[in-house]
């Protein structure tokens, strides 16, 4: 049985596609590829649509998130380690 939306399943690809070369080296692509799944499905849940523009601009802003986290985390580690150094 098709769902609305179905038809715009390869534009979600496209969509997965990009973003994972956009941040190639930063994030996974199975990472990627969960976070344009929850952004679509975020979406439909909000808005009752989830016109892929949306769901480009909602996965992308997740992703810049999660960089953003894991480079400050590093970061503290880095320090971390410095301050029990000898």
């Amino acid at each position: 049985m098709a769902h609305q939306g179905d038809g715009d399943l390869r534009r979600y690809a496209v969509i997965g596609e990009r973003l994972g070369e956009e941040f190639e080296g930063v994030h996974a692509d199975e990472t990627v590829a969960r976070c344009v799944s929850a952004a679509r499905y975020g979406a439909e849940e909000v808005t009752g649509a989830a016109p892929p523009e949306l769901v480009e601009r909602i996965a992308r802003r997740h992703l810049e998130v999660l960089a953003t986290v894991a480079a400050e985390k590093r970061r503290r580690a880095r320090r971390s380690s410095l301050d029990n150094a000898p």
